[in-house]
């Protein structure tokens, strides 16, 4: 058993990555632009990488936003600024319901108070005064009560609005997290569910990250064209799926690069889980229907590292991928648990798949 103390792992920093190469490009470091450059950094849209190193050093705001609005017609800032203006837009108008219903109710009670003063001063006690007090009430009341019926119409109809807005923003979020090509989860939710991680420092021991990577896939997309890779991807995405607990998180992490979250597994048991997800791949046939040429055999090196081999999320990240190197080293199609004492140089540009 290897006992050497490993060297401290150099964890990239994203965040940092992603300003520095903005700087160097002289782009304004607003939300915007720094989401199209967290998009071409994590590799889950290739052409939007490729076009913004197009740019190069020379980028315009308007070009950079003419690119925003190519792949990003639903971008968060416009969803949630419309989600906001329709919610302030109702809260107005709950507030003015509330102060007619707040205004209605105190002329009730001012005509109460009055029409007790005057029936109860001995100077005007005449049955005509009753009846006519009476008369007045009745009125007053109905009217007083059908306004606040339709006041709590009015109410509900507002929530129900802000509701179904909620129910939007919901259903954004979901689709914002998710991958479009394979329908897993994307690099974004992937980020947020791995920082999630630490979060429950007794589950470390038996919470693993293994990172997927298929063999080859550039010679695939070179061979037989990017639309036959994408179909690859999704068919890979469905095995991993499929070889999976409902309740273990997958996701595309970028490129070909899948990632999965196990959680209540020792490493024996995630090991064998990739096994399973190894061997069901290498022996799935992908072949063109119609044509009958075969694309096959589709294989993957996958990296494992348990949460509690690393102290944070990127140590953990970092720690897989090192596994995954390695794997890759052993001659593909395998599969490398961390260990103590596994090295590798992390000396990636910010454009980590423009190639």
């Amino acid at each position: 058993m290897n006992t050497a103390v490993a060297p401290k792992v150099q964890v990239p920093d994203v965040a940092g990555q992603i300003t520095y190469a903005m700087r160097s490009m002289g782009v304004a470091p607003i939300p915007r632009n720094y989401e199209l450059f967290y998009e071409a950094y994590i590799g889950s849209n290739p052409a939007l990488t490729r076009e913004l190193a197009a740019l190069g050093s020379q980028a315009t705001q308007a070009e950079l936003d003419a690119l925003g609005a190519q792949y990003f017609t639903g971008s968060p800032a416009r969803v949630f600024d419309d989600a906001h203006s329709r919610i302030s837009g109702e809260l107005d108008g709950l507030l003015r319901i509330l102060r007619q219903e707040q205004s209605s109710l105190e002329s009730y009670t001012r005509l109460l108070g009055e029409t007790h003063k005057r029936i109860t001063s001995k100077s005007n006690a005449s049955v005509e005064l009753i009846e006519s007090a009476i008369e007045l009430l009745s009125q007053a009341t109905g009217d007083t009560m059908a306004h606040g019926e339709r006041t709590v119409e009015d109410v509900v109809q507002r929530s129900q609005e802000m509701d179904q807005v909620r129910k939007e923003l919901d259903e954004y979020k979901r689709i914002a997290n998710t991958d479009s090509l394979t329908r897993l989860s994307n690099r974004r939710a992937f980020d947020d569910r791995l920082a999630a991680v630490f979060n429950n420092p007794g589950m470390r021991p038996v919470t693993a990250l293994l990172l997927a990577d298929i063999d080859n896939f550039k010679k695939i997309n070179d061979t037989y064209g990017h639309p036959v890779g994408d179909k690859i991807l999704a068919t890979v995405a469905s095995v991993i799926r499929s070889n999976v607990r409902r309740d273990v998180f997958v996701a595309r992490a970028g490129g070909e690069e899948f990632a999965l979250i196990i959680e209540g597994n020792t490493a024996e048991e995630v090991t064998a889980i990739a096994e399973r997800i190894r061997r069901t791949l290498e022996t799935t046939p992908f072949k063109n229907s119609r044509t009958r040429v075969n694309y096959g055999p589709i294989t993957v090196s996958i990296g494992i590292c348990m949460a509690s081999n690393a102290e944070d999320a990127g140590e953990l990240y970092s720690k897989t991928d090192i596994a995954l190197y390695g794997a890759k080293n052993a001659g593909r199609n395998c599969i490398v648990l961390y260990q103590d004492g596994m090295q590798k140089d992390f000396s990636k540009s910010w454009l980590i798949y423009k190639a």
